[in-house]
């Protein structure tokens, strides 16, 4: 009776969808979990409710998953459900809990190789073995390489047909890397060490090479939970087969619109063939967003439903269940410096008015576009963090650069115009104004640099004014040690620790985080998606990223890009992953300057008052709700403010639909505005048919017949 209860308390509270997959019998189950949807809760259930009842014993789970926060967070709840014993790990850390146990048996006494941390000193010392210097920015890209293919299950001799066939970016020409990778596997047996992939392919090894390997870790692990599986790669995919050895007793649980890991080998595939490789699985779809409001799920639909391609098949269409908030905004800028100011003060405003600021953050797509959101934070007295990556003034190759610029000044004349200067500069690290490096993190150190000469351009557009007498004085031309000194300054300022504060994160590092606001920027074609995005592939996995991101928000979401990306620069376009939002309600001052328009314009995201969905059709935008959904439609009211109308409108010996459409009188008699605030936030009301019509319509609303409001009087404008 006691476990009958703890079991049924397991279930309290679960929605139907994730009473489902609790619920769901032994064998292959496939949970597919939209953002906010409660898949931590329903799979920590699942194994609760199975151990509770006596399904299984806990001690003979294994739960696997990509970060050890992932990994505690599900033995905590588990805890709390009443259940030890639970093995809930990383892919890496559960096998190399195994490797280390049967060492002794696998190596036959021999010592177990030490795991290195990091491939990259091992790669440089490769990579000269073969003639290739590689600084720490290209080490790092080669060993990403490395890692991609020996995910991939791809050997040094494989590695150029398998390149070309992912059509991989690679940072050296393919069959160089194949030698780098060649020359990195004779260095590391050389010196008697491993790598977290060896580790996983030991752990494959010792079990299907070994029966008394395999039986002993097939006894001790009979259910398997796999969280995050739209992010395995084929090694991981291996290791799993390898631990089931032929059974089925799997539950999955993933979301093919957060694959946004690709570049690192990882493959929504498994997920998507899950019912195909398992004919008998149960398939649980969670589509209760739990987090964020309908305004922000709605846009979140909007975004991914665009969607193409394999993953598009699991595409789910979230249905939010918080109280409505505030609908998402769109602001466009002039330029990227005004759009870091504004959302500075944005974040002041948000800080001041009482939310924390860590429930507050600014996330973009490169690493790169942090420094003006620190600088213009910093100058705002908003305190932040960097997720993921350094400060930007903290990174290497930001103060080896600096370094630079300083020893420059004794070299190039005073003269040379400012950007020219730190041009010249930035070549003694190698940098160069011309195409980016391929791959990852050389590409990033030459954005980063970039964003250094980028300063030094709106640096030099503000020349120092010099006072030579009363009333007099010169433009001074800034040199290249003033900018050293602003670098100075900016480097100092943004040095302070903090405890607390905004978080500024890549896209990428922010997935599996969450915040109340949460600033999307830079959201410009070339920017999201990156320029360097060109098959439809990569394009496709740029629009989950900007789904991802829209997702982390709980209640205000604000969306931005810059018409250029300096003062005065070329123009550009907004992303193409955004939805077709009516841009019409400005917030702009008659006679205001076009820049000064620009900066104020604002779109808002209409949704459904019912269900939460982004209207994009004029007519559903009117109405306020989807023509699918259920309509509260007064009919009483409908026909008086009809009769009304047509008596407008053959006094003014005008249509009727000049009056009102149809669908505003709709909208009208389901909506039933009492206030002029609520009257005008009904759209084919604006100010000149609310002064000609307003106070009537309230009048209609609020239960006045016809006959009362339409005394025998001109209409005439």
């Amino acid at each position: 009776m006691v476990v009958h209860s703890a079991a049924e308390r397991v279930l309290a509270g679960l929605d139907p969808e994730q009473r489902s997959a609790v619920t769901a019998p032994a064998g292959p189950v496939c949970i597919l979990a939209g953002a906010g949807t409660g898949k931590t809760r329903a799979v920590t259930s699942r194994i609760a409710h199975r151990a509770l009842t006596g399904g299984i014993s806990a001690r003979h789970v294994l739960a696997v998953t990509f970060t050890a926060r992932a990994a505690a967070e599900m033995r905590a709840r588990l805890t709390a459900l009443g259940v030890g014993g639970v093995q809930a790990r990383t892919f890496h850390a559960a096998a190399l809990r195994q490797v280390r146990y049967f060492a002794p048996r696998l190596l036959e006494g021999r010592a177990m190789p030490e795991l290195l941390d990091s491939k990259v000193r091992v790669v440089t010392l490769a990579a000269a073995k073969v003639g290739l210097r590689a600084d720490r920015a290209a080490a790092r890209d080669l060993a990403g390489e490395i890692e991609w293919a020996k995910s991939s299950l791809v050997e040094p001799g494989e590695y150029v047909v398998a390149a070309a066939k992912a059509l991989r970016e690679t940072p050296h020409e393919p069959a160089k890397v194949a030698e780098v990778f060649a020359a990195y596997e004779r260095l590391k047996r050389g010196n008697g060490v491993i790598d977290f992939e060896d580790m996983l392919r030991a752990a494959v090894w010792g079990i299907e090479e070994h029966a008394d390997v395999a039986e002993q870790v097939r006894g001790q692990y009979r259910h398997f939970v796999v969280d995050e599986y739209q992010d395995v790669n084929p090694l991981q995919q291996r290791l799993l087969d390898a631990w089931l050895g032929g059974r089925d007793d799997l539950t999955v649980v993933g979301d093919a619109s957060q694959t946004i890991y690709s570049f690192t080998g990882a493959t929504s595939s498994y997920l998507i063939d899950f019912p195909r490789r398992h004919r008998n699985a149960t398939v649980v779809r969670l589509v209760r967003d739990y987090r964020s409001t309908p305004q922000v799920v709605g846009l979140a639909n909007a975004v991914i439903s665009q969607a193409r391609g394999a993953e598009a098949r699991l595409r789910l269409e979230l249905h939010g269940q918080r109280p409505p908030g505030p609908e998402p905004e769109l602001r466009i800028f002039t330029d990227e410096p005004a759009e870091a100011n504004a959302v500075a003060a944005r974040c002041r405003a948000l800080v001041d008015g009482g939310t924390p600021a860590r429930e507050i953050a600014v996330l973009f797509r490169t690493n790169a576009q942090s420094e003006a959101y620190e600088k213009a934070l910093t100058e705002a007295a908003v305190p932040y963090v960097v997720q993921g990556a350094e400060r930007f003034f903290e990174r290497p190759e930001v103060r080896q650069a600096m370094i630079a610029l300083r020893a420059a000044t004794r070299s190039i004349p005073g003269e040379t115009p400012l950007p020219a200067a730190v041009v010249e500069g930035l070549a003694a690290v190698g940098w160069a104004p011309d195409a980016p490096p391929a791959g990852g993190a050389a590409r990033e150190r030459w954005e980063a640099l970039a964003a250094l000469l980028q300063l030094a351009e709106e640096y030099a557009a503000t020349p120092e004014v010099v006072p030579i007498g009363e009333a007099v004085a010169i433009e001074r031309p800034v040199t290249l040690g003033d900018f050293n000194e602003e670098l100075a300054r900016r480097a100092a300022q943004q040095h302070v620790p903090t405890v607390e504060g905004v978080t500024l994160a890549s896209l990428h590092s922010a997935k599996g985080l969450e915040w109340d606001a949460v600033f999307l920027v830079g959201l410009a074609e070339g920017t999201l998606p990156t320029i360097y995005a060109k098959t439809p592939e990569q394009v496709e996995e740029e629009r989950r990223l900007l789904y991802v991101g829209v997702t982390r928000a709980r209640e205000w979401l604000w969306l931005s890009y810059a018409a250029a990306r300096s003062p005065g620069g070329r123009a550009r376009r907004p992303s193409r992953f955004l939805p077709q939002l009516d841009r019409s309600g400005g917030g702009e001052r008659a006679g205001a300057s076009p820049a000064r328009r620009t900066e104020r314009r604002r779109a808002q995201v209409v949704s459904c008052r019912i269900c939460g969905a982004t209207l994009l059709a004029g007519a559903d935008r009117k109405l306020g709700r989807c023509p699918t959904c259920p309509s509260d439609l007064d009919e009483e009211l409908y026909e008086r403010l009809r009769d009304w109308r047509q008596r407008v409108a053959g006094a003014q010996k005008v249509p009727a639909y000049v009056v009102f459409t149809d669908a505003t009188l709709t909208a009208l008699a389901e909506r039933k505005p009492g206030r002029t605030e609520e009257l005008i936030a009904i759209a084919g009301i604006g100010p000149r048919k609310l002064g000609l019509y307003g106070d009537t319509v309230l009048a209609l609303v609020a239960g006045a017949g016809v006959d009362e409001v339409c005394p025998q009087k001109s209409f005439e404008i």
